[in-house]
């Protein structure tokens, strides 16, 4: 396996984006909740960290940073936040993981989908600034977030009685923010998704089946929704897929491996490379990689857990690598941790330098297997 890095993303040893949050940002959005910092002395204190950190990238090995999502409370709201359309509002309850509970926070469509002058662009423009040789990696939900959730209830039926228009609505919103960021000088993009990792579990397709939906039928749509949105998408940026089980305080929600939607996601989906969580058994085995169309489609192996501190042992992973080589082509394969290490501002079970290990682990690895 001597295939060297590649210069351009995806990349051996590669990242999903959250970081925990450093001290001084938590302090920061305390004082700033209570009046004694104003947004600009904030977004300083974010600056000052998001540079910190894209330093500590670069020092763990990697050629490629994120912002950490430092300037985020949750991986996907603040996003919807920021959309033509949406409003916040405050749900009856969290969202339920394994054994702990989101904030009660939501979001619902009132008005027609769209894409304006959204903040996160200014965020990727101060990453890009601070980014030095390293390729700047831009993280947002993917479209079929925003629908699944709530579903039919979460979109007004005055301005949306048809949801085939709210689909076409929903990836031409997302068309237009993948340019707008490709504009912005990004030429790498992360969609995340938990809807697909819904809807490989047995428990979640119930609870859908429950509320009306087909599962399967979901899965087309999205399938449909995303490719729609990545019409016209220029050759130079890289779109990535990450498929998430759930990420808070070290907790999931769906389990089951991929093989319910490979076929769609992996076979018709026109992403450039797909990021996907295999750190655990929740997440099955290689087979549905099978899928996985050949040549320039990548596939990031999550093998490195974010969820606790404890290091892999390398030989184990190496060898998980050579498995799933079985059903992809080495040459389509590089590595990542399963998950950001922060989804939500809350952060997972583990120490800031359990996390930077983790990243080491991951360029080690990657230098050893290619």
């Amino acid at each position: 396996m001597s295939q060297s890095l590649p210069h351009r993303a995806p990349f051996r040893a590669d990242i999903v984006g959250s970081f925990l949050r450093p001290v001084t940002i938590k302090n920061a959005r305390l004082a700033f909740a209570v009046g004694e910092i104003d947004a600009s002395q904030l977004r300083q204190v974010e600056d000052d960290a998001i540079r910190a950190s894209v330093e500590q990238q670069c020092a763990c090995g990697l050629h490629v940073v994120t912002d950490g999502e430092f300037r985020r409370a949750w991986w996907h709201f603040d996003f919807f936040d920021g959309l033509q359309g949406v409003e916040r509002y405050e749900s009856e309850q969290g969202i339920q993981f394994n054994g702990v509970q989101t904030k009660a926070h939501s979001v619902r469509v009132v008005g027609k989908l769209g894409f304006g002058t959204h903040p996160m662009l200014e965020d990727f423009r101060y990453l890009k600034s601070v980014s030095g040789d390293a390729v700047p990696k831009m993280t947002i939900p993917s479209p079929s977030v925003l629908h699944f959730r709530g579903g039919r209830n979460a979109i007004d039926s005055a301005v949306y009685p048809d949801l085939k228009e709210y689909f076409d609505d929903l990836a031409t919103t997302w068309r237009d923010a993948i340019q707008a960021f490709y504009a912005a000088g990004c030429r790498y993009l992360q969609l995340d998704d938990t809807v697909w990792a819904y809807l490989c579990s047995d428990a979640q397709r119930k609870e859908i089946r429950e509320r009306g939906d087909d599962p399967d039928q979901l899965a087309q749509i999205y399938a449909q929704v995303l490719n729609k949105a990545l019409e016209g998408k220029p050759d130079d940026l890289i779109i990535g897929l990450h498929v998430c089980r759930g990420n808070f305080r070290s907790t999931w929600i769906s389990e089951g491996g991929y093989e319910p939607v490979a076929e769609v996601l992996f076979g018709s989906v026109n992403v450039d490379v797909f990021f996907l969580e295999y750190d655990n058994d929740r997440s099955g085995d290689f087979a549905p990689l099978r899928f996985v169309r050949p040549g320039h489609q990548q596939v990031v192996l999550g093998l490195i857990t974010t969820k606790n501190g404890e290091l892999e042992n390398p030989q184990l992973i190496q060898e998980r690598i050579n498995e799933a080589a079985k059903y992809v082509d080495i040459n389509q394969i590089c590595l990542s941790p399963q998950c950001g290490f922060a989804s939500t501002e809350e952060g997972n079970s583990l120490t800031p330098e359990q996390q930077w290990d983790k990243v080491r682990l991951v360029t080690k690895l990657a230098e050893m297997v290619w």
